[in-house]
């Protein structure tokens, strides 16, 4: 098959870039469960599926949930001593709360996921930057990252828009509580508003594949 054969039954992947202007358009239930239903098909290390979603349709809810994001991000600044450091961060209160104007916010957490480097302790032979090393892989994180992938080609195929955010992760256990969502062992490792595109717009450039790929024959 050629290149520009595989690229178009590739599509569906082109198609996907970050919304952050959404209509006023409701996305019925049928939708939001096909999306959910394509993104807990994702792989996940072990089959053990360590997500669970919570969608978010209440616009009261979604905006207390935009305060919390701005008051933890207020109540963080003071903690960054670098002043640079600490500017670029407030400057980023507004990217981590593009949210708030999308019908429907979907919420993504991860669940435990117990791995070998866990159990272990250093020793002769095994430092303990080499079980750290191991550890930084996170693959309990991982396994919900494909499934939040799978939900945004998903929704673009659809003609749905998202915006994958992490940002707004450190008011985790704010929002949890918020949205009544109480599970053992469960953090906040992402979110994407949801709903339809108020306007047409590109995804912005990629690296060039001589980049970031190296083939090893």
């Amino acid at each position: 098959m050629s290149a520009e054969k595989n690229r178009e039954a590739l599509g569906f992947i082109y198609r996907r870039r970050s919304v952050r202007k959404f209509t006023d358009q409701p996305i019925p239930n049928e939708v939001i469960e096909q999306l959910i239903d394509a993104a807990i098909h994702a792989p996940s290390g072990k089959n053990q599926q360590n997500w669970h979603f919570v969608v978010v349709r209440n616009k009261q809810l979604i905006q207390d949930m935009v305060k919390l994001v701005e008051a933890k991000h207020e109540k963080l600044l003071p903690y960054i001593a670098d002043a640079e450091k600490q500017k670029a961060f407030k400057g980023t209160v507004g990217y981590h709360t593009v949210f708030k104007n999308a019908p429907v916010v979907v919420l993504a957490f991860a669940g435990p996921y117990p791995g070998p480097s866990d159990d272990m302790v250093a020793g002769p032979g095994l430092t303990q930057q080499e079980i750290d090393e191991m550890k930084q892989t996170k693959p309990g994180v991982q396994n919900v990252a494909a499934a939040m992938q799978n939900l945004l080609l998903a929704a673009a195929t659809l003609g749905y828009g998202t915006c994958w955010m992490t940002g707004p992760t450190y008011a985790g256990p704010e929002i949890a509580e918020l949205v009544g969502f109480q599970k053992t062992g469960y953090s906040l490792a992402a979110l994407t508003p949801l709903g339809v595109p108020a306007a047409d717009g590109a995804s912005p450039p990629r690296k060039p594949l001589a980049e970031v790929l190296t083939i090893v024959d």
